[in-house]
């Protein structure tokens, strides 16, 4: 039994937050194997000849279309963050050959796995000692638009996520699953995340995040859905333009160029992400997301 469903669902949904869960649940968990129609309904206990229109209807692509997406989101992570040969990543992301994934992986995110790999390699920062101001970097230096903003609270409806980061897609597949089941999805407002753990000495299995919709006093937050509150006060808010899957560099440039020489302290609250586009129907490279860093108030 997966995480999923271990959750207490309202008495008021009418099955489908259930079998999308386990569709999604399917998908990620098999994710190297294509997408089988018939099996597929067979987990969402749903007549074969209908079941993928309620999911094209729901999520507004079609299955293949999201394992696709999901595939090429892993084959960038680790085209980011490991040193596996072309091949090997290319067969991961379910391409039979290096040249057709090479095609797929450009037209999604405008660049080749190599020039890729390479134009993340250069926009990775080493922490800064002691506050001391950088080294200049060889190539273009990586910059990105930060500002103070002061943020009021929030409230959310999330659902939880524990484990990686990269994966917390996840949590928001199901998330929009359950807001449109429960005809809910024209209340809601921007889609957030909130970040709580460190990665760099929290075990990825053990990290926890929460994916969010900004709702008003009157939504209905009904289990497995959970109300958050969102800090108010200062933060270093970063505009990122490009693929979720090597935002961490934009992570470790906030935090070891800017904040070091901002002459602010991150305070003890998690961060938070806005995302201001849609990855279904925007290019990975033209996604917009303001990473939200909180501060202690100004000395």
């Amino acid at each position: 039994m997966t995480n999923h469903e271990k959750l207490t669902l309202s008495p008021r949904d009418n099955g489908y937050v259930r079998r999308f869960t386990r569709v999604i649940e399917h998908i990620y968990a098999n994710l190297d194997e294509d997408p089988d129609l018939a099996r597929l309904a067979e987990v969402a206990a749903l007549s074969p000849s209908h079941w993928h229109r309620v999911w094209q209807s729901t999520y507004g692509e079609s299955i293949f279309a999201t394992v696709k997406r999901l595939r090429l989101h892993r084959a960038a992570g680790d085209l980011a963050y490991t040193d596996l040969a072309l091949p090997v990543v290319a067969k991961r992301a379910g391409y039979g050959s290096l040249e057709a994934f090479s095609r797929s992986f450009k037209q999604a995110y405008g660049q080749t796995p190599t020039a890729y790999r390479s134009s993340v390699s250069s926009r990775r920062v080493q922490p800064a000692n002691g506050g001391a101001p950088l080294p200049k970097l060889k190539g273009p230096a990586p910059m990105h638009d930060v500002s103070v903003k002061t943020l009021p609270s929030e409230t959310l409806a999330v659902l939880p996520h524990r484990g990686a980061y990269m994966e917390i897609g996840k949590a928001f597949e199901t998330l929009f699953g359950i807001l449109v089941s429960r005809q809910l999805v024209g209340r809601i407002g921007a889609m957030k995340a909130l970040y709580y753990s460190d990665p760099t000495h929290v075990a990825e299995d053990d990290l926890q995040s929460a994916a969010g919709a900004v709702i008003n006093d009157s939504f209905p937050v009904d289990a497995p859905l959970e109300k958050r509150e969102t800090r108010a006060g200062d933060y270093a808010v970063l505009r990122y333009k490009g693929p979720y899957a090597d935002m961490k560099w934009a992570y470790e440039w906030l935090y070891g160029e800017w904040l070091t020489q901002s002459g602010r302290e991150p305070d003890d609250a998690p961060c938070l992400e806005v995302y201001l586009n849609n990855p279904r129907d925007t290019a990975p490279a033209d996604l917009l997301t303001d990473i939200c860093l909180p501060l202690k108030p100004a000395a």
